[in-house]
């Protein structure tokens, strides 16, 4: 019994590095229109109930990515609050969408969540409430973000954990990187200093 929980745990840990290791990736260009559709639309709730306005987000880059606090890539949080630290004065948002949909990862609540991310990875980016990123209950924001009928610009799905959105200083999806992509990856750091 106890070395089948064991397994269980193991296999829990892991099974997070083995999901999404590859990039999705678009460019906008001319010739792709742009959807009428903006992240400013959106209003969402905070971890602790208050409601965050994407539109006081006008003119920033925001890197949008979903969260788990039991997630083989949960360690990323710590390259997400240096990126943060390093660019928030220089445009940039990091907006953290805890989610529950992989493997039960993220099974806290609101509270316990942001007790997590400040005690364990020092977080100061912007936290918002716990979501569904997928399946029938996806939230709005995240219909968007996958949608291309609603962003204009690409279909995706969220493969994992830690999957990160990039929307440009005019509130529109640029690029796509799944949960393999480090947050300090080239591609990204690019992205933000371009």
């Amino acid at each position: 019994m106890k070395l089948a929980a064991l397994t269980y745990c193991i296999a829990l840990l892991f099974s997070c590095q083995n999901k999404a290791q590859t990039t999705i990736e678009t460019t906008n260009n001319s010739s792709v229109p742009m959807a009428t559709q903006s992240i400013y639309q959106f209003k969402v709730e905070d971890l602790s109930g208050n409601t965050f306005d994407f539109a006081s987000l006008k003119g920033k880059k925001i890197l949008i990515v979903n969260t788990a606090s039991k997630c083989g890539y949960t360690p990323q949080y710590e390259q997400l609050e240096a990126i943060y630290n390093k660019y928030k004065n220089k445009n940039l948002v990091i907006i953290g969408f805890p989610a529950n949909n992989f493997l039960w990862q993220e099974p806290g609540t609101n509270a316990e969540i942001a007790t997590f991310c400040k005690s364990k990875y020092g977080v100061t980016f912007p936290m918002m409430a716990k979501i569904s990123v997928k399946g029938k209950d996806m939230h709005p924001i995240y219909q968007f973000l996958t949608q291309k009928k609603l962003n204009g610009v690409l279909d995706s799905k969220v493969e994992w954990n830690f999957q990160k959105y990039l929307i440009n200083e005019k509130g529109q999806l640029e690029q796509v990187y799944l949960s393999g992509v480090k947050p300090n990856d080239e591609k990204i750091i690019n992205w933000i200093e371009k």
